[in-house]
């Protein structure tokens, strides 16, 4: 299977596909960075490409693989989060020059779920600053929708949805306030969802609004984001 054809197969398919040994996890991660490279220049989709780190996850999970190991519901899945959710020993800078040192000790608790389902993280993906809404004039560079690059992908979780859209995650995480995460997956054609408050844990989430933030997963399929 050629890689841009990899990059469009939706998060059930890859895991499916990984778990059968159809594809390997090194395969799969290296179609996205190539995607990343090719296009994020004039995308503008992650603040933060963690390359080595996750070929290194893939080699490792696909050792895991070919030992018959326990594999995760998304295992190998390569995914992305907004920068708004900490990443232990990773750069998160919430969108802002203000964070621009900051550096976390943990992981996000939907971070840390991630990993345990067996995800590959990609990077961190660009927002709006602060996660305050609009993406004129954001730090890291301006989120361009990638069905029309004049229009906007919607904000604040503007990143997540570019990448996606892009197919340069197979998933990614947003964060959704008033809007903040359901409004970047329509403007950008994919599947977003709020989970009902305090269902999925916020720890590890810079704030925004601490009486409505919401971890908000966008996915390409209504299957993966159940």
């Amino acid at each position: 299977m050629a890689r841009d054809e990899l990059a469009f197969l939706s998060a059930t398919e890859i895991a499916e596909a990984i778990a059968t040994k159809q594809v390997s996890p090194v395969e799969v991660v290296q179609a996205y960075l190539d995607r990343i490279e090719r296009f994020d220049d004039e995308l503008h989709a992650y603040i933060t490409v963690l390359r080595d780190e996750a070929l290194a996850a893939a080699r490792q999970a696909e050792e895991i693989v070919q030992r018959g190991g326990a594999l995760g519901p998304l295992f190998g899945v390569p995914v992305a989060v907004k920068d708004q959710f900490w990443t232990k020993g990773i750069l998160t800078t919430n969108g802002s020059r203000v964070y621009r040192d900051f550096v976390p000790s943990e992981d996000a608790a939907i971070v840390a779920r991630l990993k345990e389902a067996g995800a590959i993280l990609l990077g961190k993906l660009n927002l709006s600053e602060l996660a305050m809404g609009g993406t004129q004039h954001p730090p890291y560079g301006i989120p361009r929708n990638p069905w029309d690059l004049e229009r906007t992908p919607g904000e604040s979780s503007s990143g997540s949805g570019v990448a996606l859209a892009a197919h340069l995650c197979a998933a990614s995480v947003g964060e959704d306030t008033g809007g903040s995460g359901r409004g970047p997956a329509a403007c950008c054609n994919a599947v977003g969802l709020r989970p009902t408050f305090g269902r999925v844990s916020r720890y590890g989430m810079t704030p925004m609004c601490w009486f409505a933030d919401a971890a908000a997963p966008m996915t390409k399929t209504v299957r993966d984001c159940a």
